[in-house]
């Protein structure tokens, strides 16, 4: 069985987390999904608008995602791919580059971002309208 793994805070699901989430499990068998406690997206000063529990529920129900798991530190990544017995590690290709060092374990993908939608800018918007 091929197992991957993808990182995130996944806040305000939109359908560029769902295309990246779809095309991370056709990499694989099982797909794991680390996303962002509060308290880490604290320490990375972002702040959620669900609370983990909630974002855990909702990835849960994707029926891409088989496991979901906390990120608690930038640091876990490598103990998680032995953890898990991970094949894959996929990210969107913004953050290409920055988890090559993961290659010693297993097979690091970036995946293209989805054109025109981000957690950031839905936020955007969403403080535009309320001033309208």
């Amino acid at each position: 069985m091929k197992k991957v793994i993808t990182y995130g805070t996944f806040d305000l699901l939109h359908n560029g987390h769902i295309n990246l989430l779809r095309r991370a499990k056709q990499l694989g068998d099982h797909l794991t999904v680390a996303i962002s406690t509060d308290e880490f997206n604290a320490i990375k000063n972002k702040k959620a608008y669900y609370s983990f529990e909630n974002r855990k529920i909702i990835l849960e129900a994707i029926r891409y995602v088989d496991k979901v798991i906390p990120e608690n530190s930038w640091n876990q990544k490598i103990q998680d791919i032995k953890e898990h017995d991970i094949d894959i590690f996929v990210m969107g290709d913004d953050w290409k580059g920055n988890f090559d060092f993961l290659e010693e374990y297993c097979e690091v993908i970036y995946l293209p971002r989805t054109v025109g939608i981000s957690t950031t800018k839905i936020k955007q918007d969403l403080f535009k309208v309320k001033d309208v």
